[in-house]
């Protein structure tokens, strides 16, 4: 079978903070559950570096749109690194590639006739002499009032349009905006009313989406598909390729998305593999955002995909709710905010993967606190799984001069691992990750259980069979904890193969040869909870 993941592009404007890896990290748990699976999968992302908000950021700081671009792709592209994403490609919508290839879906819809011109009335800066990019007009959302973007209201979710706004401002210079005439192509969305009607409801059937995308996208189809203009008048962009009109550019919300099918080429070419597989009846795919992309992936992607005649429609949605700072909304504006590359210096990866998978915002808004952070950190990480594995190795070094007992294994045991296998693996594939996580949480704490109720350390004196027993049970419990932790915690999990000196690389139970223990160290280190208030104060330090 095979499997596509598309992780959602984050604007290549400012750094990336936890609520964007807290929707992103699903991805690569699929991504790395999938190949120990045997599937054939392909998972791509990239950096949006043609939206307004790079031109904007440029605008502010006094360089150049590709100048922020760079910047930012770069440090995306280190930060996923650090925190062990598995990108089979990883690019940027600012390549030649990558407008090649929107072009071409541009015009193979406007060959299909789902693309049309029409003259629209369109938001105008007098004082800045330009038309304005739907997110450079800001104003009242007409639906709740709330202040929005002239694409988008984050708080109610409607997608919007410029004149929607009540109170226009132009972002820019805070003026009023006028309005003026222009033509501009526009996809016929209202053509796929009934097939995305159908689609939704066969989603929701199935189970296969989080329930705030069937919701919200329900709520679209009952108040109707609109049209929706593909081209805008933009300084940067991908140049729509119809003569005399290459200065409009393919509006974002289009181009963007198309990033999955682009990426997909670019890892075809880069590898000399096809991708046409990917793009097929029997592919599942995973597409991975937050709940404010929604629309864009179920109804959007969805059009433009069933306009080229291109299955599947994303199969799984895993849009995440919001995840909050300390009690309050996240706010790059004010600082508020816990920046990647910030904590990834001073914290293990695992422990931000752990934590972000445990108090995930699934079905609805979870908060990160620092108290939190280190308490799960110092509780479950190291009191309970690293704990369970380094008494056991320690005690092989010390008792058994580190060579791991061979004993056949305790047929309940093996039954609870197996078992563990099969639920595990179910809750991934339905993108029940903290459901998951848990369950194998269960399994550590039956695990040191089982030890302390053994007590190896007696055993030892008395009966060594029985000692010997115990711990073969307990090295076939770290080798399959750990691995079927590798999707959810791969660096920790790497580091317990090494020290038991385990290959295996399919998802499925596995005993371990009696050999020698390499080098046994502890798992995760003590965080000392004196830096929950060292961490809160810089918090609060940084915001303005």
């Amino acid at each position: 079978m095979s499997i596509f993941i598309g992780g959602a592009w984050a604007y290549a404007n400012g750094s990336l903070h936890l609520g964007h890896i807290s929707s992103l990290l699903p991805g690569d748990i699929l991504a790395r559950y999938y190949r120990l699976k045997g599937e054939e999968v392909l998972y791509v992302s990239g950096s949006d570096c043609n939206g307004t908000p790079i031109a904007i950021k440029a605008k502010q700081e006094g360089v150049t749109p590709k100048e922020i671009a760079d910047h930012y792709h770069q440090e995306f592209a280190d930060c996923f690194a650090r925190l062990g994403f598995t990108y089979d490609s990883y690019t940027r919508t600012d390549t030649t590639h990558h407008h090649k290839f929107v072009q071409d879906i541009f015009l193979e819809l406007l060959k299909r006739g789902y693309i049309y011109k029409k003259e629209i009335e369109q938001t105008y800066c007098e004082y800045d002499q330009q038309f304005l990019p739907d997110r450079y007009v800001e104003g009242g959302c007409p639906h709740c009032g709330a202040n929005a973007r002239g694409d988008q209201c984050d708080a109610c979710s409607s997608v919007l349009e410029p004149l929607d706004l009540l109170d226009r401002k132009c972002k820019i210079c805070g003026n009023s905006p006028t309005t003026r005439f222009t033509e501009h192509f526009y996809f016929s969305l209202s053509s796929f009313q009934n097939v995305l009607e159908n689609y939704t409801q066969e989603a929701e059937d199935k189970n296969l989406w989080r329930q705030n995308a069937i919701s919200l996208t329900k709520r679209y189809l009952k108040e109707g598909l609109q049209d929706r203009a593909v081209s805008r008048d933009l300084p940067i962009g991908v140049s729509v390729p119809v003569a005399g009109y290459e200065e409009k550019k393919i509006y974002v919300w289009i181009e963007a998305v198309s990033g999955y099918y682009t990426a997909s080429k670019l890892w075809a070419k880069e590898t000399n593999n096809d991708d046409t597989t990917f793009w097929d009846s029997s592919t599942q795919s995973y597409y991975v955002h937050g709940k404010d992309n929604i629309p864009f992936h179920s109804i959007i992607w969805a059009g433009i995909l069933a306009g080229l005649g291109k299955e599947p429609l994303p199969t799984h949605i895993v849009s995440n709710e919001y995840l909050t700072l300390e009690k309050k909304k996240l706010s790059t504006s004010k600082n508020w905010a816990v920046w990647i590359p910030d904590i990834l210096e001073r914290y293990e990866p695992d422990s931000i993967r752990y934590f972000l998978t445990i108090n995930a915002p699934e079905n609805r808004d979870a908060d990160f606190s620092w108290k939190e952070f280190i308490y799960s950190h110092n509780s479950e990480l190291l009191g309970a799984y690293g704990n369970f594995v380094n008494r056991t190795l320690k005690f092989i070094e010390k008792s058994f001069a580190g060579v791991i007992p061979e004993k056949d294994i305790t047929s309940h045991i093996q039954a609870k691992v197996n078992h563990l296998y099969n639920e595990v693996g179910g809750c991934i594939e339905t993108a029940a990750f903290k459901q998951g996580l848990e369950k194998v949480f269960e399994l550590v704490r039956f695990s040191n259980k089982y030890f302390d109720e053994q007590q190896p350390w007696k055993q030892i004196k008395d009966d060594t069979e029985s000692c010997e027993q115990t711990l073969a049970d307990c090295v076939y419990l770290i080798a399959n904890l750990a691995h079927i932790l590798t999707p959810f915690l791969p660096f920790s999990s790497e580091n317990v193969k090494k020290m038991i000196n385990t290959p295996e690389t399919e998802w499925r139970a596995f005993v371990v040869k009696s050999q020698h223990l390499s080098k046994v160290e502890p798992l995760f280190e003590r965080i000392d909870p004196v830096k929950i208030e060292e961490e809160l104060e810089g918090l609060n330090k940084q915001t303005f």
